[in-house]
């Protein structure tokens, strides 16, 4: 027996069935800007977290295909499947072609305006019959507190209440419901033209239930249709790349928590960097560094208004200018600007294909990595250039957070891959806190804003320096991962792009080579060598797909554009069947890790971005 973390007890009896789990790239995603949900091409949702990105799921067979929960739909009959976004949007159609008609599912969920009903949350899935007849089986099996609540289900006139300690949920559907206190089913047969329809709402005394009638239903596509293109087409990229482009914006945005402006990292937690080893981590959080890189690839094509409101986020919850040993800002936050996140295991779920732990929470929010400070200051010149000039007020803590780096540049830390073998001297922080000053540097001079100039230059010259003496491995003929040692790194490429080194620089072409000779399989990189460089965890990982950006990118930036362009199509072909992409890819092309992952679809912005425009 095991007790989960309601303190219930179960047998703990874990299914080895490999088929009961989809791949992770077989997937889609739907969302409100609050939350998301993981579409499967068999038509079932196995992700789902109510009432938020970080709430605990309602529907996690991703994680557990026993005791996780789903809301299975599909046909009743066998068919042949196919996913596709319906155009310049987020809603997600999943066909299914059967011997004897066609149908379709049109999962999404409306976009609440801040201003009015902000409790509310609704996912709508609603089922059609294209061409002959076809008979669909629906199964609502919620697990509410990740798998670990009791729940009751009850008819209540034409709907379904789920109720749970922490969370109730009503069913509406124009097809016949059947209840039998825990789960929910239907079966029903649609003719050419027919549709139905399934509306799961939260609710509580303040948000009532809503009706589920058709034509609620088709308005309600209406204005998600609407809502996505109207928002979509503020885009000013119009390049080679733009269908894979305008998905990865589109996925961004998804991954936007509306009501403070944060961005998480990814949707999803403990979905796994290698298959039955336990590199899960939770990242249903907003990480600086990626939120802040998520601004550059927003700014860059256009979308400004995403960019203030993570500016406003930065303000209010995340820079303390009180005296604190691990600096003024931590690596990630809650997305209500919360600062403790503690890391729990979730003993009583299997696992994606049975790769325990499952995580909740992040223990890497107390670790100390420098190179925040640089992707941070960045992004705020980026949105003084492009964006708005910022304000004094946030002048004043741009000047606190640079005085901070000026005092703290030269020590260890965790790095930009979280490290839990210990601080090290990363050549990659060292760098970030250099373009934290010198970004700092060039806006105060450009502006006119008040700044100890002479102490910035006199600490990003250090930093120069030091990086191109103690970080040049003249055994190696290239820049290394940490000062004064030889191993390799790929965080190293973003040296160029940084505006640190010149991408012709001889220093830096022979990094490349040295990176592509150790680091790249056929265009996928590798973070770095675990054996080589230890990082605290056992086992091994897939390649790294931001990292495969990169190097795109500085291919393009050192000349190379054949090689860019190739490596680049050949990225393109390992995100799945909607231009989704996962953290890491596998050693057969699978998606790895959790999905989608804002770093990767940031970094496939910048390199399509600047790719096309080398390109002419």
């Amino acid at each position: 027996m095991v007790f989960d973390d309601a303190g219930y007890g179960q047998e703990t009896q874990f299914p080895t069935a490999s088929s009961r789990y989809l791949p992770i790239a077989d997937h889609g995603l739907i969302g409100d800007l609050r939350t998301v949900a993981l579409v499967g091409t068999n038509g079932t949702i196995d992700w789902y977290c109510c009432p938020r990105f970080d709430a605990p799921s309602v529907f996690g067979s991703i994680l557990d295909t026993e005791r996780g929960g789903s809301f299975e739909l599909a046909t009743d009959v066998p068919a042949r499947t196919r996913q596709f976004y319906f155009p310049d949007t987020n809603v997600l159609i999943t066909r299914f072609s059967a011997a004897d008609g066609a149908g379709e599912i049109q999962d999404f969920m409306p976009v609440v305006d801040d201003s009015r009903d902000s409790g509310r949350h609704r996912l709508i899935r609603r089922v059609r019959c294209v061409r002959g007849t076809l008979p669909f089986t629906a199964q609502v099996a919620p697990r509410f507190g990740y798998g670990a609540e009791p729940h009751t289900a009850r008819m209540q006139g034409d709907r379904v209440l789920f109720d749970s300690p922490s969370l109730s949920l009503a069913l509406t559907a124009t097809a016949p419901l059947e209840c039998d206190g825990r789960d929910v089913r239907a079966r029903f047969k649609l003719l050419e033209g027919e549709s139905a329809v399934f509306a799961l709402d939260r609710v509580d005394d303040e948000v009532a239930p809503l009706g589920c009638a058709r034509r609620e239903a088709g308005a309600d596509f209406e204005a998600t249709v609407r809502f996505w293109r109207k928002w979509l087409s503020a885009s000013r990229y119009h390049g080679r790349w733009r269908e894979m482009v305008q998905r990865s914006v589109l996925t961004l945005k998804l991954l936007t928590y509306a009501p403070t402006g944060a961005i998480v990292a990814a949707p999803t937690t403990s979905l796994p960097e290698a298959v039955g080893r336990e590199r899960n981590w939770d990242y249903r959080y907003m990480w600086v560094r990626d939120a802040a890189f998520c601004v550059y690839a927003l700014l860059r094509l256009g979308f400004t208004s995403e960019a203030e409101a993570f500016m406003g986020f930065l303000s209010e919850h995340c820079i303390n200018c009180d005296d604190r040993t691990s600096g003024p800002l931590q690596i990630m936050y809650g997305i209500d600007g919360r600062r403790e996140i503690p890391e729990r295991q979730l003993s009583h779920l299997q696992g994606y294909l049975g790769s325990a732990p499952v995580r909740v929470g992040n223990g890497a929010v107390t670790q100390l990595q420098l190179d925040i400070y640089g992707a941070l200051i960045d992004s705020v010149y980026l949105y003084d250039k492009w964006g708005q000039p910022i304000s004094s007020d946030h002048w004043d803590e741009v000047g606190y957070l640079v005085n901070w780096v000026c005092d703290h540049w030269d020590q260890p830390d965790e790095g930009i891959w979280e490290s839990r073998a210990g601080r090290q001297n990363f050549l990659y922080s060292r760098l970030m806190c250099w373009v934290a000053i010198e970004r700092a540097i060039r806006l105060a001079t450009r502006r006119g804003l008040p700044a100890d100039l002479p102490r910035w230059r006199v600490s990003r010259d250090a930093i120069y320096r030091q990086i191109m003496t103690r970080g040049w491995s003249a055994r190696r003929g290239a820049f290394a991962q940490r000062l004064d040692e030889d191993i390799l790194d790929a965080a190293v490429l973003m040296m160029p792009m940084a505006k640190f080194i010149s991408p012709v620089d001889p220093k830096w072409l022979a990094t490349l080579d040295a990176l592509s000779q150790e680091l790249v399989s056929d265009s996928l990189v590798y973070r770095y060598d675990p054996y080589l460089s230890p990082d605290g965890l056992p086992g091994t990982e897939g390649t790294f797909s931001i990292c495969s950006f990169w190097y795109v990118e500085a291919l393009t930036r050192a000349g190379r554009l054949e090689e860019a362009r190739l490596a680049f199509e050949k990225m393109l072909t390992y995100s799945n069947h909607l231009g989704l992409y996962a953290e890491e890819i596998g050693p057969t092309g699978e998606q790895l890790g959790n999905f989608p992952q804002a770093f990767t679809h940031l970094s496939l912005i910048s390199a399509a971005f600047n790719l096309d425009r080398a390109l002419g």
